[in-house]
C-alpha cells in the first residue's frame, strides 16, 4: 500500500505541470480574443476563415453536429427502366431536400417519363422530426402527385413517410426508404414504395439509384432508376 501511495505522489508534480500549461493557454486565449494563442503563422490564420472564427469565438460543436443537416440538397438527372411496361426506358429529373432556410422543412420534386406512354411527377414537403445532424431521421410526406400509365391515370394528394440513414455528414453516402399513397381513400389510390441509395464520387457529384414499386387495384408497376446527382453546397 505504501509503494502505491509513493508512486501516486511521484506522478503529482508532472500532473501539475500539465494542468498549469493548459491553464496558461486558456488564459492567453481569454485575455486576447483576437490573438493567436497557438503561435501560428499570421499568413495561415489570414488565409483560413475557419481559424479566424475560432479565434473570435469557440464554436459549439455539439450544437453544430445536431443542427447541420447530415444530408445535403441534391439535383438529379437520370435514366429509368420499366420492366413491367414492355421493358421500356426513359428519363427523370428531380431535386431532393431543398431546405427552407435553416429549418427542418424541405421540398422535394421529380418528373419521369418513358417512350411507352408512362409518366409521373409531383412535389412533397418534408419536416424532419429528429435533429438534422443525426445519422438517422424520419419525416412525414405531404404533397401532390400524378401518375399516368397508358389508359390508367391517378392524381391527388400524396401522403406518407420516409426514413433516412445518412452514413456521412458530407453527403458521401445515404440510404432512404419511403412509403406514400397517391389519392388515398379513393378508387384511384396508388401505393408507392421507394428504396434509394446514394454514393459520392467527388465532394459535389454523386451516383444514386432507386427501386420503386407502384401498386393499385388496376395495375402493378416497377421502376429502376440510375442518377447523376449534383450537390450545390459543400461541407
Amino acid at each position: 500500500m505504501t509503494v502505491i501511495f509513493r508512486g501516486w505522489l511521484s506522478l503529482l508534480p508532472s500532473s501539475l505541470v500539465i494542468f498549469s500549461a493548459i491553464a496558461s493557454v486558456g488564459s492567453v486565449g481569454a485575455q486576447e480574443p483576437g490573438g493567436n494563442p497557438l503561435d501560428l503563422e499570421p499568413a495561415m490564420v489570414e488565409s483560413s476563415p475557419t481559424l479566424q472564427r475560432w479565434w473570435e469565438e469557440t464554436p459549439d460543436l455539439f450544437e453544430q453536429n445536431n443542427n447541420d443537416p447530415a444530408f445535403l440538397t441534391r439535383v438529379r438527372l437520370g435514366y429509368n427502366y420499366f420492366p413491367d411496361d414492355d421493358q421500356s426506358s426513359g428519363a427523370a429529373i428531380g431535386v431532393e431536400d431543398l431546405f427552407i432556410g435553416e429549418s427542418p422543412l424541405s421540398v422535394s420534386g421529380d418528373y419521369y417519363t418513358n417512350f411507352a406512354g408512362q409518366q409521373g411527377g409531383g412535389a412533397n414537403l418534408q419536416y424532419y422530426l429528429l435533429p438534422l445532424g443525426w445519422y438517422v431521421n424520419v419525416t412525414p410526406l405531404l404533397g401532390y402527385r400524378a401518375i399516368a400509365q397508358n389508359d390508367y391515370h391517378s392524381e391527388g394528394f400524396n401522403v406518407g413517410g420516409k426514413v433516412v440513414l445518412a452514413l456521412s455528414h458530407t453527403g458521401a453516402a445515404d440510404i432512404s426508404f419511403s412509403q406514400n399513397f397517391v389519392a388515398p381513400g379513393g378508387t384511384a389510390e396508388v401505393g408507392v414504395s421507394t428504396l434509394s441509395v446514394g454514393y459520392a464520387l467527388t465532394p459535389q457529384w454523386r451516383i444514386a439509384t432507386d427501386v420503386q414499386r407502384q401498386n393499385s387495384p388496376a395495375y402493378r408497376e416497377s421502376r429502376f432508376g440510375v442518377y447523376l446527382e449534383w450537390q450545390p453546397q459543400q461541407r
